[in-house]
């Protein structure tokens, strides 16, 4: 396993995820062996017609052993959505690195991660 070349790339494949968020945390991003993700967007959608939520993205860059917050408990407003990451503040994950989202309330946040998976 070696962090893949980004100037000599092999694949360049779009990548996208989806679906909710869990108070326990929800892992969504977890990157395979060979490979770097750069993540070009996190969105964050509240669902619930009445009440706000938070939510907390951490990535891990230890195989999901230690989780450091890039945002914490940032409020989404109900019926609004949360443009967490886009194309200004994107980054990579290397692999065994992972992202991960928690809410505060069980079913009132989604989210959709739009990424690119690199090898070389």
């Amino acid at each position: 396993m070696s962090t893949p070349n980004i100037v000599s790339v092999a694949t360049i494949n779009g990548h996208t995820v989806a679906g909710a968020i869990v108070t326990g945390g929800t892992v969504v991003i977890d990157v395979s062996a060979e490979y770097i993700y750069k993540i070009n967007n996190i969105i964050i959608a509240n669902i619930d017609g009445t009440n706000s939520a938070t939510v907390t993205a951490e990535v891990s860059i230890d195989n999901g052993s230690t989780f450091f917050a890039i945002a914490s408990t940032v409020a989404v407003p109900a019926d609004a959505t949360l443009m967490l990451i886009d194309k200004n503040t994107a980054f990579y994950l290397d692999e065994t690195d992972q992202l991960r989202l928690t809410a505060s309330a069980n079913g009132d946040l989604t989210y959709l991660v739009s990424c690119e998976m690199i090898t070389d």
